[in-house]
C-alpha cells in the first residue's frame, strides 16, 4: 500500500500520498465528519476537496444512524460509459459542435412511450420532476464524448464491448430537483441531524433517496440517448455507476451503512475516473482486496478541485480570454454558454487525473485498463440549468 493510505485519526483515513495536495480545509471536515453520532470510519479519497460543512470524495460508514445530509442534494449522480458507433476516422469537429443545438430543450411527444416504459421497469413513481428528465444540470456535470487514447488491458477492453475505432460517451449527472427536494425535505424536518435506523422517518427517507437513484441512472440513459440522436448515431451503456448514494453494507465483520459523497464504489465492477475537460480520464479495474475496507470499499469520483468556485474567472480572465476556453492542450473542444460555469469548470481549476489515478494504483486498489481522451465536451448551449 505504499504511503498511499495514511491515518489521520483512529477512525480516518485519507487515501493519498503525501505528495498529493488537499486543502486542509477538506482535512478538518473529514475529522469533523468522522466525530458524528454512530460514525464509525471515514476515509478520504485523493481527490478530497471541502463542500458545504461536509467533505466532497469521501466515503462515511456508520452503525446506528444515517445522514442524509453526507449523501448531498444530488442523489444518485454518477458516470454512465457508452459505446457509441460513431468512428473516429470520420469526426470533424467543427461539424459535430454544431449538432447540439436542442439537447436541452424538454423532450418532445414521442419520449413519452420509452419513458413511461423505462419508469415502470425500473419502479419509478415519481412524476413531478420528469420535465427535467434527459437535462445535464450545471456544476460539474456534463456529457463528453471520447476517444481511447492508450490501452493496458486490452482483454478488459473487449470484456466490456469497448472499440478503440469509436467514440465513447462519458455522461455525468444525477437526480436533478427530485434530489434537491428530498433533501431540503430532510433538512426542514431534522436539520442535520441523522436518522436512526429502522424509524419511520428512516424508511421514508430510504425510499425516496433509492427512488431517486434510479431516477438518477435513467435520466443519465436519456441524456446519453439524446446526445447519440444528435449526432445520428446508435451505442449501448457498457457501466453505469452512481457516486452520491448510501446502502447497507458489512465491514469488517460489522453491519451498517455505507454514504457516498462523490466516491466512486470499488465493489460494482469497472468504473470511470475522469479528469476534468482538458485532462485524460480513466477506465480502471478496481481490486477489491486487504486495500478495500481501508478505503470503504470506495476510490475517487474525478480530478477533484483546487479552486472553489466563484473564484476562477478572477485567476483565470487575466491570462485567457472567453474565445480561449473553448479548446484545450488536448485538441478538444468545449461547448460552454455560461460564461461563469466556464471558468468555473477550467481545467486549471482541478486536480491532474494522473495524480489521482496513481495515489489509487500505489495504495493497491485499482489497476488501469485504458487511458481516454476528451474530443468534445458539452456543459451547456446557454444559461446554466441548476
Amino acid at each position: 500500500m505504499g504511503n498511499c493510505v495514511q491515518k489521520i485519526t483512529e477512525n480516518t483515513t485519507l487515501i493519498a500520498s503525501k505528495d498529493t495536495w488537499i486543502e486542509g480545509l477538506a482535512i478538518q471536515q473529514l475529522i469533523k465528519t468522522s466525530e458524528l453520532a454512530g460514525m464509525h470510519r471515514v476515509a478520504g479519497m485523493p481527490d478530497l476537496h471541502p463542500g458545504r460543512g461536509y467533505p466532497i470524495g469521501a466515503a462515511f460508514f456508520t452503525t446506528s444512524k444515517i445522514y442524509p445530509a453526507l449523501v448531498g442534494n444530488d442523489i444518485g449522480c454518477g458516470m454512465s460509459l457508452w459505446q457509441t458507433s460513431a468512428k473516429i476516422s470520420k469526426v470533424n469537429l467543427d461539424k459535430l459542435a454544431k449538432k447540439f443545438t436542442h439537447v436541452e430543450q424538454p423532450l418532445d411527444e414521442s419520449w413519452d412511450s420509452f419513458i413511461q416504459t423505462r419508469k415502470a421497469e425500473k419502479d419509478i413513481v415519481t412524476h413531478h420532476f420528469d420535465h427535467a428528465l434527459g437535462t445535464i444540470g450545471g456544476g460539474n456535470h456534463f456529457a463528453e464524448f471520447q476517444a481511447i487514447d492508450e490501452v493496458y488491458e486490452y482483454r478488459a477492453l473487449d470484456k466490456l464491448g469497448l472499440n478503440k475505432k469509436h467514440l465513447q460517451l462519458l455522461v455525468h449527472s444525477g437526480s436533478r430537483g427530485l434530489g434537491q427536494s428530498i433533501l431540503v425535505k430532510h433538512i426542514a424536518q431534522h436539520n442535520h441531524d441523522g436518522l436512526y435506523l429502522d424509524t419511520s422517518d428512516f424508511h421514508a427517507y430510504i425510499t425516496a433517496h433509492n427512488e431517486a437513484v434510479r431516477w438518477a441512472e435513467l435520466n443519465r440513459e436519456v441524456i446519453a440517448l439524446r446526445f447519440l440522436d444528435a449526432i445520428r448515431t446508435t451505442g449501448h451503456c457498457t457501466l453505469d455507476i452512481n457516486h452520491n448514494l448510501v446502502s447497507p453494507k458489512c465491514i469488517d465483520n460489522t453491519s451498517g451503512w455505507l454514504h457516498r459523497k462523490g466516491a466512486t464504489p470499488s465493489d460494482k465492477g469497472y468504473v470511470v475516473i475522469p479528469g476534468s475537460r482538458g485532462d485524460y480520464s480513466y477506465l480502471v479495474r478496481p481490486l477489491v482486496n486487504t486495500s478495500a475496507p481501508a478505503s470503504l470499499y470506495s476510490l475517487a469520483h474525478g480530478a477533484g478541485r483546487k479552486w472553489k468556485r466563484g473564484e476562477c474567472q478572477g485567476r483565470l480572465s487575466h491570462k485567457y480570454k472567453r474565445v480561449d476556453l473553448y479548446h484545450t492542450a488536448l485538441g478538444s473542444r468545449v461547448i460552454c454558454g455560461n460564461k461563469e460555469l466556464l471558468y468555473d469548470e477550467a481545467p486549471q481549476a482541478y486536480k491532474k487525473c494522473e495524480t489521482i489515478i496513481s495515489d489509487l494504483v500505489d495504495a493497491n486498489l485499482v489497476e488501469v485498463v485504458a487511458k481516454l481522451r476528451p474530443v468534445l465536451t458539452f456543459k451547456t448551449n446557454g444559461g446554466c440549468i441548476g
